[in-house]
């Protein structure tokens, strides 16, 4: 894979494995209201996106108070649970380091709030490895608007063509495309191969280990 500069990637089922947290506290939320009978497999289906909008795709409800309220309710949830049930791929930090070591610039672009990112990075990393964190809390506007990605370019002083954009769902690549920057696509999620081939990509990897393998 062609070497880039600047990395960005997305975490939720890029670099880390948070399913098993993030469903625990969409279930405590959902049965709370009396929403039963949805899968964890729809839930999981639902990462990327933020948390409003998954609460509206798995209840059905458009009432903005309540969603919102539903959204308080899981941040709750997830001050309780989401480290303890997060972790990375077994190949993510020796991949970020490799790059680090490389000279490429590190940031994360992600639905998830900065600060829960840099809670679990920080059990698990360097302080040092990654460069840049644009949670949540950090956009006007969340992916797949290229509003994040903007800043982190921004940031880290970086043009387009000099970066990749990393991630595992069709929300990512929609991200990398409205951006304007290159997409390579990671088959950690519950996204299939054949939904990401359908955007523009460089490359669609089985895991992270890809991009440390030069053309």
């Amino acid at each position: 894979m062609k070497t880039y500069q600047t990395y960005l990637f997305d975490f939720d089922y890029t670099l880390a494995d948070s399913s098993k947290g993030i469903v625990m506290c969409y279930r405590n939320v959902l049965e709370r209201h009396h929403h039963t009978g949805i899968s964890d497999e729809a839930i999981k289906r639902t990462i990327g996106k933020t948390l409003v909008e998954s609460f509206s795709l798995l209840s059905e409800i458009t009432d903005a108070d309540t969603l919102e309220a539903y959204r308080k309710e899981y941040v709750k949830e997830a001050d309780k649970y989401m480290t303890a049930n997060t972790h990375l791929f077994p190949e993510t930090s020796h991949v970020l380091a490799t790059l680090k070591a490389r000279g490429a610039k590190l940031g994360i672009i992600s639905t998830k709030y900065r600060y829960r990112i840099m809670e679990l990075l920080g059990h698990a990393l360097p302080e040092s490895t990654v460069d840049l964190i644009v949670g949540g809390e950090d956009v006007q506007t969340p992916k797949p608007s290229p509003e994040g990605v903007f800043i982190a370019l921004e940031k880290l002083q970086t043009e387009k063509t000099d970066v990749l954009y990393v991630g595992d769902s069709t929300v990512d690549a929609e991200t990398a495309r409205a951006a304007g920057i290159d997409f390579a696509g990671v088959l950690h999620g519950t996204t299939t191969l054949e939904e990401l081939a359908a955007y523009p990509h460089t490359g669609i990897m089985n895991d992270l280990t890809a991009l440390l393998k030069n053309e």
